[in-house]
Order: C-alpha cells, then structure tokens, then sequence
C-alpha cells in the first residue's frame, strides 16, 4: 500500500470515529476537525466553536476525543490540537 493511501485510510478511520462523537460536541456550540493524520501514528485536531474555549477543553481532547480515536484506530500514537 503506498503511503498517500495509508494516510488516506487512517483520516477515513479517524474522521468515522469524529461523526460519532461529534453530536456530543455540537451539543454545546462546538466542533471538531481532523487537520491531517501520517502515516507514523500523529494526528492534528482542530477544535471549533464553544470547544476551543472551553476551560475543560484538555478533559474534552484527552478523556473524550483523544481515546475514543486511540480505541477505533490502534496505529495512532500521538494526538495533537491546535486552535
């Protein structure tokens, strides 16, 4: 498998993972984006809205975001966020 295709794979796995979860966010005026994924386990998330202001957003990453990604695709290893 050539490596734009993995990376390909991975985001259409992480993205199905965002779809669940991202009701619970919305609920609350806020979003969630993949930015990109590679091929060595990283992952960039943006969060939007009432989520990248939120004094609880590290819970909302670590405890919610970050796990429910790590549970549904095992190759990711690292999470990162940027406003």
């Amino acid at each position: 498998m050539l490596i734009a295709e993995k990376t390909a794979d991975i985001e259409d796995k992480i993205n199905a993972v965002l779809d669940k979860i991202r009701p619970y966010l919305q609920i609350d005026g806020g979003d969630v984006m993949l930015v990109k994924a590679d091929v060595y386990g990283i992952v960039e998330l943006k969060l939007m809205g009432a989520c990248n202001t939120c004094p609880l957003k590290p819970m909302t990453l670590r405890a919610g975001i970050e796990r429910a990604i790590m549970h549904e695709v095992p190759e990711i290893k690292r999470i990162e966020c940027f406003s």
